[in-house]
């Protein structure tokens, strides 16, 4: 049985062993890639609001880019309207695209930047579109007929994907005290809007804004291997073995893509993280053993 003496001294030590993994960050920018479990549950939601605080306390500087799937599909059901998915992406047409721009760089983004204000922060609300952040353009994928092996273009609609990234804004919040929080939708050039995946988002700012860390926080532990152990460091070479050997499968796939385009970008590494574990960034950041699995460099 601990005594309080004991928890005091206890919480002394991880403070005291913290201090070189804040030293090492300070003055470096992550990005932090919100969503999932995280992001709908009331308690994990007030604790990342906390870790965000602390982060930009002790001289880091993040960047918050929140996803918002789930909202949109009850935002969705409720306004009666049927959602179509291809390949995970939701198809968003003009009227869809109101409701996504309505609900993410609305409802969501304002909640996030509040909780984070809550707390004793100063953020601020932002999507791609304000100061031209992140020029988009319209994603294109296409399908192979398996009748006659022809490929055809698939037709998203409003789904973008990030050109480049105008930094400004973010600079200057950068030397401030304000921590932004970021909606994933996009400017096209012509003045349309795009709704953008938010782990591809995340890696095009960490990218932009060569950030020391992008940090995907996720429903799952991290990557794993074909026992159900974490795989704790991985590199370019190593995940493209486990793609082609089926160990990484299914919708992990796209989020180590983004880890490994971030990297090539000249983000230091990226991070893949259970956001369902409370105080998860600052395990990653601060511990010696970190939180998930990161994936950086081969050398």
């Amino acid at each position: 049985m601990t005594t309080p003496e004991g928890d005091i001294l206890h919480t002394a030590s991880l403070l005291s062993e913290a201090l070189p993994y804040m030293r090492k960050y300070s003055g470096m920018t992550i990005v932090i890639k919100y969503g999932g479990h995280a992001m709908g549950d009331a308690e994990l939601s007030r604790k990342f609001a906390r870790d965000v605080v602390l982060m930009k306390q002790v001289g880091i500087n993040p960047v918050v880019v929140h996803g918002g799937g789930p909202q949109i599909a009850a935002m969705m059901e409720r306004l009666r309207i049927e959602s179509e998915f291809i390949d995970g992406l939701r198809v968003t047409d003009a009227s869809t695209m109101e409701i996504v721009e309505m609900v993410l760089a609305g409802r969501i983004n304002k909640e996030v930047a509040s909780a984070i204000n809550q707390v004793g922060g100063t953020a601020v609300g932002l999507s791609g579109r304000d100061s031209n952040l992140v020029l988009a353009r319209k994603l294109k994928r296409t399908v192979k007929d398996p009748d006659s092996n022809i490929e055809k273009v698939l037709d998203l609609g409003f789904v973008g994907e990030p050109v480049s990234v105008n930094t400004h804004v973010l600079d200057v919040l950068a030397a401030s005290d304000v921590i932004p929080v970021i909606a994933p939708i996009g400017h096209g050039e012509n003045g349309e809007t795009f709704n953008i995946n938010a782990d591809t988002f995340a890696g095009a700012i960490a990218a932009a804004l060569d950030a020391r860390r992008l940090l995907l926080l996720t429903d799952v532990a991290g990557v794993m291997d074909g026992d159900g152990n974490i795989l704790t460091r991985l590199t370019a070479q190593d995940v493209e073995e486990l793609i082609k050997d089926g160990t990484i499968a299914g919708g992990m796939i796209p989020k180590v893509e983004t880890c490994l385009e971030a990297v090539a970008g000249g983000v230091g590494a990226s991070v893949i993280i259970d956001g369902r574990v409370p105080h998860a960034l600052l395990l990653e950041l601060f511990t010696e053993h970190g939180a998930g699995t990161l994936i950086g460099r081969d050398n």
